[in-house]
């Protein structure tokens, strides 16, 4: 059994995770999983981890998509994501397919590592709306911080000693990220 998080262990998770969703280089999701399972012996202070941690992922992707709307399209033209022919074009199909699946496509983006920056990218050039997105942003940001909590909760049932809890939860989660990459690679080449 551990003692619990604490505030200064929510604050440093909330700053972590903020850190890690604007710098998307920062491993968030085995953060969020360690700390579920400091929080595991209260059911409050795990709620508070999700929503903690989904609030850090929350502000880092309203921070990165207002970054990423001011840089404009001729960032996108710099990394080749538009074709020259039809720019206009281009970005109304990008808009189109997230305003089409766009909760599916956020949270996606979130678990896929890499995703999210190419993702936020697509929708804030194709004029995906603030509005839209401030909304979309908050569920997806949800269920991405409830599924590492869970992956959480899952290593400190296997495990009494808290310090193994947290090894499994990160090496979970880090898993995880693993099979996700491979499954979106498979499918990238069967394309």
């Amino acid at each position: 059994m551990s003692e619990g998080l604490g505030v200064v262990g929510l604050l440093a998770l909330f700053g972590f995770v903020l850190l890690g969703s604007t710098v998307p280089v920062v491993p968030t999701g085995p953060a969020v999983s360690a700390a579920a399972v400091l929080a595991g012996a209260h059911w409050w202070e795990v709620a508070l981890v999700v929503v903690v941690g989904a609030g850090g992922a929350y502000g880092g992707d309203l921070t990165t998509f207002a970054v990423l709307r001011t840089a404009g399209a001729s960032l996108a033209q710099r990394v080749g994501w538009l074709q020259r022919d039809d720019p206009e074009g281009a970005l109304a199909r990008i808009r189109a397919g997230i305003e089409a699946r766009e909760m599916r496509t956020l949270l996606v983006s979130r678990l896929i590592p890499g995703g999210r920056v190419p993702v936020l990218l697509a929708a804030s050039l194709g004029g995906y709306p603030w509005h839209r997105f401030v909304l979309a942003a908050i569920a997806s940001t949800l269920l991405w911080a409830s599924t590492y909590t869970a992956i959480g909760l899952l290593g400190d049932s296997l495990f009494d000693d808290p310090q193994l809890a947290v090894i499994s939860a990160v090496v979970g989660a880090v898993l995880l990220t693993v099979v996700l990459q491979a499954i979106q690679r498979a499918l990238r080449n069967r394309a």
